[in-house]
């Protein structure tokens, strides 16, 4: 049973919330004030302190500081009036969990605290994640050999059978597609169904009716009302792609499904209520987003309940050999043929790359070398790798991300061999070396002198 410190200088009010509470299974806690929740707090075991923002005496901003002095974990949920929202957003920046709207009904508080203590309880589960990675997680369609990756699936197998919101980081081609499908797969809701939207591959004029849906004669060419993604969503989950790319006016709505779960189709008066759990992902930095203006504070900290950072392919090198098997295994299946084999040259080849586009270019080099090969077996010649750029003078200027110098000469050498067809004489002379030259670095890379 939770134990819950309600802080409310209202009795009537703080008499209301004890009860109702009580009634929903907690165990409860009452003071009148900041000094009082204090005292309560040092005599007994608070799972989740329950706040008014406007106290006497001590604050709710200084009350909240003074608790996560004593225990930084503890989880706050702050209630505030629709005048105090950028107050309590502050709060949320100095360690808040959450905050609700005056006048709020009981059910959504309930709503709010059961999250709330979800959240903590999945926040305090991964402390233990080094204990955890003994175990080595598998899920369909993902690779995860690394050490980076069986971190993700710790935090999926975690967060799963939870309804806490994601947010999900990482660069592009990373995966995050599937994580988010890994975590809907593994929950209470993998019966319902699964939507995925990508605002970025929608102009932001349509982005707000493909979200929310429209009526009939909401725009020109609204023929036909038209449900939205989050209608066909209800009971499962909508994943929302690239979320740092979306519009201002788009966020706001956003805010509104996240905190009552309700909304208007496009050109609708109808309010619309739905049960949608919303996965988030960007390749963004948010923070960054959010001091330049251009994201919601309110929204980053609803979306952020629990994060989970997808690393790039070059931080986690040990998973590109099962990656291309998987590959291999797949093109196979497509074409209905037997599964190409890859070479040790072909496979160090792609090991030492640097891997800007991440897993969604090795699948296409691998597809491509799949495609192009002659035989039954990938070789190094079948990798066509794409050169680190270089400037119009020839000097490279910044080397790639996990790029050392040897390993940025050794891939333009293999540039060079490719472009010559092998020939290593015009591959020295595009180079501006010696065949003696191109011959000893070749011996230093391990690629032996088959030419007499």
């Amino acid at each position: 049973m939770a134990a819950i410190l309600i802080v409310e200088d209202e009795a009537k009010m703080r008499r209301l919330l004890e009860l109702n509470l009580g009634e929903q299974g907690f165990s409860t806690h009452a003071a009148a004030d900041a000094e009082s929740g204090l005292a309560l707090l040092g005599r007994e075991k608070i799972d989740l302190v329950l706040t008014d923002f406007r106290l006497p005496g001590m604050s709710g901003l200084e009350f909240l500081q003074a608790v996560k002095q004593r225990n930084a974990a503890l989880p706050v949920v702050m209630m505030t009036a629709y005048g105090t929202v950028e107050s309590a957003v502050e709060a949320m920046k100095h360690g808040a969990s959450d905050y609700i709207l005056k006048p709020f009904s009981l059910e959504e508080l309930a709503l709010v605290i059961r999250k709330e203590l979800e959240a903590h309880n999945l926040r305090e589960e991964n402390r233990s994640l080094r204990e955890a990675l003994r175990q080595r997680y598998q899920y369909k369609n993902i690779v995860a050999e690394s050490d980076g990756m069986q971190a993700v699936l710790a935090m999926v197998e975690r967060v799963a059978p939870s309804q806490a919101t994601v947010l999900i980081g990482g660069e592009s081609g990373v995966g995050k597609d599937l994580v988010a499908r890994a975590i809907h797969e593994h929950s209470q809701r993998a019966s319902g169904p699964f939507i995925k939207i990508n605002s970025t591959a929608i102009p932001e004029t349509l982005l707000e009716s493909e979200l929310f849906g429209y009526e009939k004669g909401a725009f020109s060419g609204a023929v036909n009302s038209k449900p939205g993604k989050f209608e066909l969503a209800d009971k499962g989950t909508l994943f929302l792609d690239e979320i740092g790319d979306v519009p201002a006016a788009t966020q706001v709505k956003l805010l509104r499904v996240l905190q009552e779960r309700e909304f208007e189709r496009l050109g609708g008066t109808k309010t619309l209520k739905v049960d949608v759990r919303l996965i988030a992902a960007t390749n963004r930095d948010l923070r960054a987003a959010l001091e330049e203006g251009t994201f919601r504070e309110d929204l980053y900290y609803r979306l952020n309940v629990v994060a989970i950072d997808i690393p790039p392919l070059r931080d986690r090198k040990e998973d590109i050999p099962g990656l291309v098997s998987f590959f291999l295994q797949r093109f196979a299946e497509e074409s209905g043929g037997a599964p190409k084999q890859i070479s040790p040259a072909a496979l160090r080849m792609l090991m030492e790359y640097h891997w800007p586009g991440n897993v969604r270019e090795l699948e296409n080099i691998v597809r491509r070398a799949v495609t192009l090969a002659a035989g039954t077996r990938l070789e190094a010649g079948d990798i066509h790798l794409d050169p680190p750029r270089v400037s119009h003078n020839g000097i490279a200027p910044v080397l790639p991300p996990g790029m050392t110098l040897e390993k940025w000469e050794q891939e333009i050498i293999r540039e060079a061999l490719r472009r010559a067809d092998g020939n290593k004489s015009q591959a020295a002379r595009a180079l501006g070396l010696s065949r003696n030259a191109l011959r000893y670095r070749l011996s230093q890379m391990g690629v032996q002198d088959t030419e007499a």
